[in-house]
């Protein structure tokens, strides 16, 4: 079923793939539709200048994800990336959005390339957007267990440390410090797990699956390392000199590159 003017204007309520709500923006018309995934401890919000940008041309829809903003945390075991995919499969299926396009940020990106695998056809292409600013699927243990350490011991100076590690000189003052005050606002019990998940998680089984292009929109900050691991499966376009959150530091920037990288999606 293909509903193109059914995305009102507004804030609805979807279900994760386990029953708990989530929260949700949506909006505008025409196609293809357009679903943005936030990144780790963020929220729907972070897509705000994009979902009023795009809204013009595409349906727009703009989840928080399970523990995020403003949807439950409910009583789930398994905090993971591949959890997390499940939820946004079940999102895109509730919207009954054909020929989708999963724009992620940061994690987002990894559950956008796991919910690609499960939607299979309903997906017309992924935009990963500083989605390996970390080289996952090439840490050993020992790194992973270093990076989670700062934030078992103290959860909201090491979010703090994380944002600023992840900025440039783009990046304004205020928008690191509501990004530190918002992030550091998560609930350890759920983001932790999440957090070790991500780090061990391997983007190999997605890139080998899927047969839909792969786009990157990068800023200053992806290793080469992960860059040549990317390479042979994702066109990229960087914006020079941007920081980890560059659609928040500069939306109309960024949403000119995020057209043009739309406008090669057929």
């Amino acid at each position: 079923m293909n509903r193109q003017t059914d995305w009102s204007n507004s804030s609805r309520t979807l279900r994760s793939h386990d029953g708990m709500v989530l929260a949700c923006d949506c909006g505008g018309q025409g196609g293809p539709p357009l679903l943005f995934i936030h990144g780790w401890t963020c929220r729907r919000s972070h897509w705000q200048p994009q979902l009023a940008f795009f809204r013009e041309r595409h349906r727009v829809a703009a989840p928080d994800l399970p523990g995020h903003g403003d949807s439950d945390t409910g009583n789930r075991q398994c905090w993971s990336v591949a959890a997390f995919g499940l939820d946004i499969a079940a999102a895109a299926k509730a919207l009954a959005a054909e020929r989708l396009i999963l724009i992620g940020h940061s994690m987002g990106g990894a559950v956008a390339l796991e919910a690609a695998r499960l939607l299979k056809e309903q997906v017309a292409a992924v935009v990963l957007v500083d989605t390996f600013v970390i080289d996952y699927g090439g840490l050993s243990t020992d790194a992973i267990q270093a990076i989670v350490a700062p934030f078992e011991a103290d959860f909201a100076s090491a979010i703090a440390a994380l944002v600023e590690q992840t900025a440039t000189a783009a990046t304004p003052t205020v928008l690191k410090e509501r990004l530190i005050r918002e992030m550091s606002a998560a609930d350890p019990a759920w983001a932790l797990p999440v957090w070790r998940d991500l780090l061990a998680w391997d983007p190999g089984p997605a890139f080998e699956e899927l047969r839909v292009p792969i786009h990157a929109v990068n800023g200053a900050l992806i290793p080469d390392s992960a860059r040549e691991r990317c390479a042979p499966f994702v066109r990229e376009a960087v914006i020079p000199g941007a920081g980890h959150f560059l659609q928040m530091e500069d939306p109309a920037g960024f949403n000119r590159v995020l057209a043009g990288v739309l406008a090669r999606v057929r």
